[in-house]
């Protein structure tokens, strides 16, 4: 059985398409307009393993923040798709990643319950290219909203903004990856004392 999500999100102000396979290869055709944006995406399709299409259309005439908080919206919503009933998941992920001199630390529980807890070094550059360092916490506020998940990303230290915002989404990817992986040893078994996720 496949496990694909697919959401299609029109606005004013944005037009969105995002596809998502659980069980691919990491293959990624991402396309939002916003250059770092798009690297960042690319970076949880190929260590997620999740085969990701992404296309935005938004009003980067104004700034890109309806198109990254649209995309992050989208791509919630077609994550929580395709995890469907989620019996024989693992449920619970986490990942250490370190890029040069920062880290990033990522616990996910793909709870039904949205929350997220986020921390990063202050006084960060403002601007990667277009993108504004200050959307990494909306990004993931907006995906834990749509995906209804609990996400713990904490990056202790780290010098280069460029980084600091790379490491969050590999080890975002590897947890999201690991926790919704199926687990041999739970077959047709909800992760679950509350028969409900």
């Amino acid at each position: 059985m496949s496990r694909v999500g697919r959401v299609e999100r029109v606005t004013k102000e944005t037009s969105v398409l995002v596809e998502i396979d659980l069980d691919g290869s990491g293959k990624v055709d991402v396309s939002t307009g916003v250059g770092f944006y798009d690297h960042m995406l690319d970076q949880l399709g190929r260590h997620g393993l999740f085969d990701l299409t992404v296309k935005t259309e938004g009003d980067l005439h104004i700034d890109s923040h309806h198109t990254i908080e649209d995309t992050a919206l989208a791509l919630g919503a077609a994550f929580k798709q395709a995890l469907g009933d989620k019996v024989g998941i693992y449920r619970f992920g986490n990942c250490t990643v370190p890029l040069d001199e920062s880290l990033a630390q990522v616990t996910v529980d793909l709870s039904g319950r949205p929350y997220l807890v986020h921390t990063e070094p202050e006084n960060m550059a403002p601007m990667i290219g277009e993108y504004d360092t200050t959307m990494t916490r909306h990004i993931l506020e907006s995906f834990v909203a749509q995906a209804r998940i609990a996400l713990h990303v904490h990056v202790p230290y780290g010098r280069n903004a460029h980084h600091i915002v790379e490491c969050q989404f590999k080890a975002l990817a590897r947890a999201l990856r690991y926790a919704s992986e199926r687990d041999p040893r739970a077959a047709g078994i909800l992760p679950s004392t509350k028969g409900a996720l």
